[in-house]
């Protein structure tokens, strides 16, 4: 552990714990410009993925006891802010007891034709998930670690859907926001019409009079599939659904007529994996 830059910290109010005591995710964002902002990672494993997803470190905070099993992945130079758990509980306002916090520059994002190009080792997606307007960040890191355990090649989020690298969503994701590529449409629904300029059939996940089985779906798949989830108190827009080339529906038993939007793309995703 010689090489780690180790800073102890008895005042909670310490300035050098500005990124973890005094501002929110969305002052997180747009600290130094949405290019430069930053993100909080939570847990070693957390932290480790994105680590290896080459996303850099500006700081990391952490009790004592977790110095020795964090200090391989600690990159030289990089300040490793130490307290004791008193400390760390009046400057997170939660109890640590994942191992550490760091504060993460965010990656700049892709664009999102290069990023389907780009997928399959450059023969380009051909399953992607895109998410409408989800402003739950349990549901939406959730989605990440399914698309993640299920193949789906991308994930594309709408203009309003909530940040991935929120902290709460990074953390249900078991940092698989990391391992996913994943890139904000610009404009909605004119996204989709270029997904489909892009050669991808869009299927709309939503109840309408029109939807098909998603076992029909899966009985005759396109080449390439975009499957677009709502919102979780309304579903789907209607210019989504009507931007869509089809409408899909899970077949339900029980008097059940949908899924939590989590639940639903873990079944679409599964029944859809290539």
């Amino acid at each position: 552990m010689n090489h780690l830059d180790v800073v102890r910290i008895d005042d909670p109010a310490d300035d050098r714990l500005a990124d973890y005591l005094r501002l929110t995710d969305v002052a997180l964002r747009s600290k130094h410009e949405p290019a430069k902002g930053l993100y909080i990672a939570e847990s070693s494993t957390v932290i480790r993925r994105a680590l290896a997803a080459g996303h850099a470190p500006r700081s990391f905070l952490m009790a004592e006891k977790w110095l020795a099993s964090m200090s391989d992945a600690v990159p030289a130079g990089v300040p490793v802010y130490v307290a004791d758990e008193e400390v760390l509980q009046a400057i997170t306002g939660f109890h640590l007891h994942r191992g550490a916090l760091a504060a993460m520059h965010r990656p700049l994002l892709v664009p999102v034709h290069d990023l389907l190009a780009a997928a399959r080792d450059g023969a380009g997606a051909r399953r992607v998930a895109v998410l409408e307007d989800i402003v739950d960040h349990t549901n939406v890191g959730a989605i990440f670690r399914s698309a993640a355990a299920l193949g789906v090649d991308a994930v594309l989020v709408s203009p309003r859907c909530s940040d991935p690298l929120y902290r709460r969503s990074v953390r249900v994701s078991m940092g698989t926001v990391f391992q996913v590529p994943w890139a904000r449409l610009e404009s909605w629904p004119g996204g989709l019409h270029a997904l489909q300029e892009d050669g991808f059939t869009v299927a709309a996940l939503a109840l309408s009079e029109d939807a098909v089985s998603l076992d029909d779906l899966v009985a005759d798949p396109p080449e390439r599939l975009a499957l677009v989830l709502g919102t979780e108190g309304h579903g789907l827009s209607r210019g989504a659904v009507e931007a869509a080339d089809l409408v899909v529906k899970i077949p339900m038993a029980g008097g059940v007529d949908s899924l939590n939007v989590a639940a639903a793309s873990a079944v679409a995703f599964w029944a859809t994996r290539v």
